[in-house]
C-alpha cells in the first residue's frame, strides 16, 4: 500500500478519536455510557467486521496461506511468551509489577484497535492473517493470562475463550476454508452491523485517553522503556524475520501491525474483577495508545514501501 495512503487513514483515525476526546469533555459520552458502547464493538460490531472482510470476496488468499498463518501466529505468541518474561527483567520492573509487564507484552490491543486499523490500511489479504492472530490470542488469554495475571490463583476458564468475537473469527475462517456463501440478505446485514466498528472503536478509544493520567504516564520511564522495545524493536523484528523467510508481502504487513498495536484493555479488565490495583495498566495503556498513531504510522508506511 502506498505510504500516503496510510497516511491518510491514521490521519482519518486521529481524527475519530479526537472526537472522542471532544465527546467526552461535552459529556455526551461519560464513564458510564463507554462500557456499553464498547460492548457493542467489542460483542457485536468487530466480530461482524470480521466475518463481513471475508464475505467481501476480495480476499484471494489461499488455503495454503491460511495454514502458513497458524504456524506464523503460534511462532509469534511463543515468543511474546519468552519476552513477556524477560522483559519486566529488562526494565528492572520490581517483582509485584512484573506480572502487569507480562501481560502488556503478550496481550495488546489486537481486537479493539487492530481489526479497525487493519480494515482501513492493510490490503485484503492481509487480513487473514490478522483474524488468525485474534483467534489464537483468545485461546490464550483464558488460559495463560488468566494464570500469571492471578499468580496461578485463578483456573482457566475455557468457557471465556467462547466469546462473539472468538466464535465469529473461527466462522470466519470456516467460512474461507469452505468457501461458503450466505444467502444476500444475511451477507449484506453483516456488513452493515460491522460498517460502524472503526467509527465506534476510536470514539471510546477517545474517551479511554480523555479519562486516563495521559501526562503523569507520560513521565514514566519503565513505560516508555516498553514503548521502544515492545511497539517498536518488536514489530521491526517481527517484519524482518518474516521478510528473511520470504513470507508473502500481506503476511508481513499483517503481523506486524499485530506487533506494532498498544496494550490490550481486556488485562486490565481482568484484573479489576480480581480486585488487583489496575493504575499502571490503565496508565499504560492511555500512553501507549497515544503513541500508537505515531509509532504504527511510521512502522506502517516504512514496510508497506519496501
Amino acid at each position: 500500500m502506498d505510504t500516503s495512503v496510510i497516511l491518510q487513514q491514521m490521519g482519518v483515525i486521529v481524527i475519530l478519536v479526537s472526537i472522542g476526546i471532544y465527546l467526552y469533555k461535552k459529556g455526551v459520552v461519560d464513564s458510564s455510557t463507554s462500557p456499553k458502547l464498547s460492548t457493542i464493538v467489542v460483542d457485536i460490531c468487530n466480530p461482524a467486521l470480521i466475518l463481513a472482510s471475508i464475505l467481501s470476496g476480495n480476499i484471494t488468499a489461499t488455503h495454503k496461506d491460511l495454514l502458513i498463518g497458524m504456524v506464523i501466529g503460534a511462532a509469534f505468541y511463543t515468543f511474546l511468551i519468552i519476552l513477556g518474561f524477560i522483559l519486566p527483567r529488562i526494565l528492572r520492573v520490581k517483582p509485584d509489577d512484573r506480572r502487569y509487564y507480562n501481560m502488556m507484552t503478550i496481550y495488546t490491543n489486537t481486537g479493539f484497535i487492530g481489526i479497525p486499523v487493519a480494515r482501513a490500511i492493510l490490503p485484503e489479504n492481509a487480513i487473514l492473517y490478522v483474524i488468525v492472530i485474534n483467534v489464537m490470542y483468545s485461546l490464550l488469554f483464558y488460559t495463560h493470562g488468566i494464570t500469571v495475571l492471578s499468580a496461578g490463583k485463578e483456573k482457566m476458564n475455557l468457557r471465556r475463550i467462547f466469546s462473539p468475537g472468538t466464535i465469529m473469527a473461527v466462522l470466519a475462517l470456516v467460512v474461507f476454508w469452505f468457501r461458503l456463501t450466505p444467502p444476500p440478505i444475511i451477507s449484506n446485514s453483516i456488513s452493515y452491523i460491522g460498517n460502524p466498528t472503526v467509527f465506534l472503536s476510536m470514539t471510546v478509544l477517545g474517551v479511554s485517553i480523555a479519562r486516563s493520567n495521559l501526562l503523569g504516564g507520560l513521565k514514566n520511564a519503565r513505560i516508555w522503556g516498553y514503548v521502544i522495545i515492545r511497539m517498536i524493536l518488536v514489530p521491526v523484528m517481527v517484519a524482518l524475520v518474516l521478510r528473511a523467510f520470504n513470507v508473502n508481502r500481506d503476511a508481513v504487513l499483517g503481523v506486524t501491525l499485530m506487533a506494532a498495536v498498544p496494550i490490550g484493555n481486556l488485562p486490565m479488565i481482568t484484573a479489576e474483577k480480581m480486585g488487583l490495583d489496575t493504575e499502571l495498566l490503565s496508565t499504560a495503556i492511555a500512553v501507549t495508545t497515544a503513541v500508537s498513531i505515531i509509532t504504527i504510522t511510521i512502522l506502517m508506511s516504512i514496510f508497506s514501501a519496501i
